[in-house]
This record gives C-alpha cells, sequence and structure tokens, in this order.
C-alpha cells in the first residue's frame, strides 16, 4: 500500500472553548484558578454558557496530539488525525477545525450519543488558564477505532500518553503499533504529562521498550519512567533498547539519543515567554516533520526547538508563524 501520510497522529479530541473572564468568574464558577479539572458533560454545557456570558468566546479544534498534528502540517508535511468525536456540533466542528488546518480527519462520529470532548478555558486579566475538561467521546476509544487500512498508509503513527487510559485504550495502541511494524512503519509514543506516566508506568515502559521507534517527553516525564532523579540514568537505561529518545529541558534546549551517540541540541532563542502551553506538542513536530523531510536527527531537532520557541510567545497551542518565516525565525 502506498504511503501517503508522513505521520498519522492518535489522540484526544477537544475543542478548547476560550474566554477572557473577570477575576470573580472563577469563584462564581467554582474553577480552582490555574488547576485542569475533569467535568462531566451537565457541568461542562453549564460552563459553556457561563462562558458566552462572561466574554467572547473562541474556537479552537484541539488535543494535544491534535496540535502536533496541526503543526507537522503547517511545516508542509503530510498529517492525518484519528480520535473519536461525537455526532453533535462540537464535533461537526472539529472535524472543519482539523481539516481547515490542513489535517487529513476521517474519523467517523461516534453513535453512541456521548457528547465531543471540550476544554473550557476561562483566561483571567493575568493571562492565567484555568481549565475544565471534558473528554466525552474519547473515553469510548478503542480496538475497534484502529484502521489497518489508515494505518498502513502512515510512515510514522504518533501516539498520545493521554490517550492511554482504560485497558481498551492500552489495547488500541498496541494493535495499532504491531500494524505499523507489519506495514513498514515507525512507531512515535509521547508521554504526555507525568500524572500519565505515575498511572501508567508500566505499560509506558512495555510500549517504549518493544514496540517504540521514537520516544518524545520532557525531562521530569522520563525521570519518572525509570524512577530516578537523574537524566543519565534514564537516558542509560534507554541506550540498549529500540527507541531515539527526543527530551525537552526548557531553556536549556532538548537531548536526542540515537543507538550510535547523544545529540545535545539548543532551544532556539527568544525575546519573550507568553504561553508556554503546546510547547513539547510543537517540539515534537517539528522533529517528525524534520524527519519526514530528511533532515538529519540533530536538525530536526533544531527545527524542533524553533517551532516549540514559536508557539511559547504567543497564546494558544497551535503556530502562527508562516512556514516560509520559521527557518528565520530563531535566527
Amino acid at each position: 500500500m502506498t504511503k501517503d501520510i508522513d505521520v498519522l497522529g492518535i489522540g484526544n479530541a477537544i475543542m478548547d472553548i476560550i474566554a477572557p473572564v473577570p477575576d470573580e468568574f472563577l469563584a462564581t464558577q467554582n474553577i480552582e484558578r490555574g488547576s485542569m479539572t475533569l467535568v462531566d458533560e451537565p457541568r461542562a454545557l453549564s460552563l459553556n454558557d457561563a462562558l458566552k456570558t462572561a466574554g467572547e468566546i473562541r474556537e479552537i479544534a484541539g488535543g494535544s496530539a491534535a496540535n502536533t498534528m496541526v503543526g507537522i502540517a503547517g511545516l508542509g508535511v503530510r498529517a492525518a488525525y484519528v480520535s473519536k468525536i461525537g455526532r453533535d456540533g462540537v464535533g461537526n466542528r472539529l472535524i472543519s477545525g482539523y481539516r481547515h488546518a490542513g489535517v487529513q480527519f476521517e474519523t467517523a462520529q461516534t453513535k453512541s450519543g456521548t457528547g465531543s470532548g471540550r476544554c473550557m478555558i476561562a483566561v483571567t486579566k493575568d493571562g492565567q488558564r484555568s481549565m475544565s475538561t471534558f473528554l466525552g467521546a474519547n473515553t469510548e476509544f478503542g480496538v475497534a477505532d484502529v484502521s489497518k487500512s489508515q494505518i498502513a498508509r502512515a510512515k510514522t503513527i504518533y501516539l498520545e500518553g493521554y490517550l492511554f487510559d482504560s485497558d481498551d485504550q492500552k489495547a488500541a495502541y498496541v494493535r495499532a503499533a504491531e500494524i505499523a511494524q507489519a506495514t513498514g512503519g515507525q512507531v512515535a509514543l509521547t508521554l504526555s504529562d507525568s500524572f500519565c506516566v505515575a498511572r501508567h508506568r508500566a505499560g509506558f515502559r512495555q510500549l517504549a521498550e518493544h514496540q517504540t521507534d521514537i520516544l518524545f517527553a520532557n525531562e521530569d516525564e522520563l525521570l519518572a519512567l525509570f524512577e530516578t532523579d537523574r537524566l543519565d540514568t534514564a537516558l542509560d537505561a534507554l541506550s540498549g533498547m529500540r527507541p531515539v529518545v527526543c527530551v525537552t529541558r526548557g531553556e536549556k534546549g532538548s537531548v536526542i539519543q540515537t543507538r550510535e551517540r547523544r545529540f545535545l541540541v539548543p532551544a532556539a532563542p527568544i525575546s519573550k515567554i507568553v504561553d508556554t502551553t503546546g510547547a513539547g506538542d510543537q517540539y515534537a513536530a517539528g522533529v517528525l516533520a524534520g524527519r519526514a523531510m530528511g533532515m538529519a536527527w540533530a536538525d530536526a531537532g533544531y527545527l524542533g526547538s524553533l517551532a516549540a520557541a514559536e508557539v511559547i510567545q504567543h497564546y494558544g497551542a497551535r503556530p502562527e508563524t508562516p512556514i516560509h518565516n520559521i527557518a528565520a525565525f530563531g535566527a
């Protein structure tokens, strides 16, 4: 089968619903400042209505791996996305949002009646984001949602750690990895969050050690995976295993370890940090896009640095700099 997708992402489909709010909105709605809280559908709908009365709402089709696919597409590389969405207005807008960003999206809307995932983001005047997330249809993702024909078309699949939660979701990731490897594709995995690692350490290690070709993590996530406080110890533990490891370290840049050597990749220069949301997602986008374009690991890593630097200098988890300006961005 023709490999006509460079990177296929699998993860949560989340509609980000963002609105500026006065400080008293948080107290009135019983929202903890700066937190991310999981909520049920009635609470999500109530908060959505409240945000409409508080300020002008902005909707962005998001999700961690989805933002990475958007970044990849923005760099001129063929990207596609797989998730689970409801048969509702939010689901319709997620489909159009991903496709408008240049990402192939073929996921059928579920008939279960469960609503699409959404994140209500209340932004106070100090720029603080307080998030209330309804995972919705994403919780129903499982083995039945893994398409052998679509995965076979992908040169690389990219698995989001946030979705690695239920037994069926874990089985779906293993199945997706098996199909990718059997059809000549690569498997990339992002650990997503230290909280995810703490919940699923054994499963992540099994997947990373045996079915992953490229592992993305920030330093805290990798340390949590191997229960150590030394980065060298964690990297040494992975040195004899199959994955190339890409570890972000904030202003220190990143480390990329292959079986042959370890590269220290510098961070790209910036003028001011505005919002670190999406930095890891866009770093992965730069690395995966760079590799798809034939770059060496160190060069792909610096493209990741450029992509991360761009996104942290404005609000939101998606890149805003046109592709023809990205190379000059960190100059």
